[in-house]
């Protein structure tokens, strides 16, 4: 990163840089450290993470269970073939956004290096689980636990238990808060009732948000169904409440009314009557009943692909298992051969048109080679998308393989906008700064999010307009990042962080994307994260081909990953992208991101323009003026006159990780 290169203005930092005598060796630990975390499951250990779940002290029914479990051997060597991602984990490295041309060579020769390292060091791992030395023979107990391998593997567990030890590993998350919050906290807390309260609701309804900041300020937990949502509803509230009017509150099964109705029982007295009710008395038969599971979802509706049948058929016919290939073993796979012989039997087909059929469903991504190449008769290895250790591990593959049609991604993220937007409008402030992460998980708009992300398996991506990309994974990163907390928890340090940011993927179209893949790979046009030395995707990964051709600079002001200091969470639609992003970043620059203080002559600035400089200018100075954009009129103008008339001084606010809820 550049310095300014206007004599006027002074760059302060918010904190001191640490003493770096040796940069080659601390980057030289830096990679020994991701050996140790990515070679073998047998030595690592993560950094306790409390589930927002359990942060939240509601409970949930985690489906992703099954993913938790650990991978096999063969998958541990299979895994090495993909490299780690590039992640910002919010750790700044002085000096390292200068020495990139320096490293860059350094970089690739380090990345080989260690590549070939690691095969040794897990291969040895595995051997020595096996009690067998590295020429076959048997090793006794004693000897195995005498051998200077376990010696360093011990060693290198003790040290990295010591790296990831965490007070709130001692302690409850909730008890990390003070005295005054925890108070604060048990007042705001709902009242515990018998009863069931059911909000009636639709899209865009001001008097609707107004029940619900009521409802709140009463601290009475409701469920509220939207009749944008499910339209069946709507039928059934007109015959109970005599219109569909809404809102329109109930109490088990006794009609309170609306917003006005509400306030009136208040004014009169008698609202207190009903909340004693609800508190203390079941619901009956007769009161209204929350959302099913897949009410009135479209997910669950569509055609059968015919040829997801044939898939599936061929995954009970041909024979999946681990085999050797290229020295290596590729769990879960099958050989080309096999494939031709069902469809040609399955098809009655000659073998030349089975391959073209095999490849036809290659194509529509049921399964893949394990190199990516084409499919071929012969002896070569392909798995099914389910079955690949690395997509298996994704938020969003369901079990088996998914025998509905695919549905174009215009359709797809037309359905993502509108459930996303009925969910920030039930479960987010106004303002969009805070989540109700609680009624989220537990809400029936959330379990239909996770099955609209599971169409996403085999989506076409190639062909999407520049407007309907940056909406869709703008949308989906967004909502991403709250699925990763309500399952992972909310990342509480800097590991937690990279491992969030990397390693809590979605399958779309038969790739894998991460969370700093969708926001550096895909929506910065392939751009490095801060501080990192590769960019995320190489000249033939095919996520590439999705990426966009330009950085979007004001995307920063869009993508929320569950922070304080982050900008407002919002919906945005392919018609009206780039408004809705200049609105964004307004909002976000106007309201505390950028302050100027023209007395002392200093200016505030979020940390996020200094991450993420390079896509706003060369410099502090063009990357101020580009902020200044987006002020108000008045305040731009004059932040303009100090930039070039005045010695300012730049401070960087220090950057709040902690949970927006």
């Amino acid at each position: 990163m550049e310095h300014p290169t206007n004599a006027n203005l002074v760059l302060e930092k918010d904190a001191p840089a640490p003493d770096i005598e040796k940069d080659d060796m601390e980057n030289v630990d830096t990679v020994k450290k991701e050996i140790l975390e990515s070679s073998s499951d047998i030595d690592e250990v993560d950094t306790p993470r409390v589930p927002i779940k359990e942060q939240l002290e509601s409970p949930i029914v985690n489906s992703d269970e099954a993913k938790s479990e650990k991978r096999s051997d063969d998958d541990a060597i299979d895994s090495l073939e993909e490299e780690k991602e590039p992640v910002f984990d919010g750790t700044e490295v002085p000096g390292l956004e200068e020495k990139e041309s320096a490293w860059s060579e350094k970089a690739v020769a380090l990345t080989n290096f260690v590549r070939q390292k690691s095969l040794v060091a897990v291969s040895t791992v595995l051997r020595r689980l096996s009690m067998k030395s590295d020429d076959g023979i048997e090793v006794s107990s004693e000897e195995k636990d005498s051998s200077p391998e376990n010696k360093v593997l011990e060693a290198s567990g003790k040290s990295a238990e010591r790296f990831n030890w965490s007070p709130l590993s001692l302690i409850g998350i909730g008890d990390s808060k003070s005295e005054d919050d925890q108070s604060i906290e048990d007042v705001t807390q709902p009242i515990a009732m018998k009863g069931r309260i059911i909000l009636y609701t639709s899209l865009g309804c001001n008097d609707c948000k107004e029940a619900r900041k009521y409802l709140h300020a009463k601290r009475l937990r409701y469920v509220e169904i939207n009749i944008d949502v499910y339209p069946t509803r709507k039928l059934e509230l007109e015959k109970i409440a005599g219109s569909y009017a809404v809102p329109r509150v109930f109490f088990n099964e006794v009609l309170i009314g609306g917003l006005n109705e509400m306030r009136i029982l208040e004014e009169s007295g008698k609202l207190g009557e009903k909340i004693d009710y609800v508190v203390s008395e079941p619901p009956s038969f007769e009161a209204p009943m929350p959302p099913l599971s897949g009410e009135d979802d479209p997910s669950s509706n569509g055609p059968v692909d015919e040829l997801a049948l044939i898939a599936c058929k061929m995954k009970g016919s041909v024979s999946v298992k681990d085999r050797f290939y290229k020295m290596r073993v590729f769990s879960n796979c099958f050989l080309g051969s096999e494939a031709v012989d069902f469809f040609s039997e399955d098809q009655f087909l000659e073998r030349d048109a089975a391959v073209e059929f095999g490849r036809k469903l290659a194509s529509r991504l049921f399964f893949q080679h394990v190199e990516d190449n084409i499919f071929e008769d012969g002896n070569h290895l392909y798995r099914f998308l389910d079955d690949d250790p690395l997509i298996s591990q994704c938020q969003n593959i369901p079990r088996g393989i998914n025998e509905a049609k695919p549905k174009p991604i215009s359709e797809i993220s037309a359905r993502l906008r509108f459930l996303l937007r009925a969910i920030l409008e039930a479960y987010s402030s106004e303002d969009g700064r805070h989540v109700d992460y609680r009624s989220i998980h537990g809400s029936e708009e959330f379990a239909r999010y996770l099955r609209i992300v599971e169409e996403l398996q085999r989506v076409e991506l190639f062909e999407i307009a520049r407007e309907e990309k940056l909406s869709f994974f703008i949308n989906l990163y967004n909502m991403m990042s709250i699925h990763a907390i309500l399952v992972w928890g909310h990342p509480l340090g800097a590991l937690e962080r990279r491992k969030t940011f990397g390693d809590f993927k979605y399958v779309i179209g038969g790739s894998t994307y991460s969370l700093s893949a969708i926001y550096n790979g895909i929506l910065r046009g392939n751009q490095r994260p801060p501080y990192n030395l590769v960019k995320p995707f190489g000249a033939k990964d095919r996520r590439l081909k999705v990426a966009l051709p330009h950085v979007e600079p004001l995307v920063h002001f869009a993508l929320v990953c569950g922070t304080r200091s982050g900008p407002a969470i919002r919906c945005y639609s392919p018609g009206n992208i780039d408004t809705e992003l200049m609105d964004a970043a307004c909002n976000f620059l106007r309201n505390g991101a950028l302050y100027v203080d023209s007395i002392s002559n200093v200016v505030y600035v979020n940390k996020i323009l200094r991450w993420y400089s390079v896509d706003f200018g060369k410099n502090e100075v063009e990357v101020l003026k580009h902020a200044a954009n987006y002020l108000e009129a008045s305040d731009s103008q004059a932040f303009l006159e100090l930039l070039s008339d005045t010695q300012l001084k730049v401070i960087y606010q220090p950057y709040d990780w902690g949970l927006n809820h």
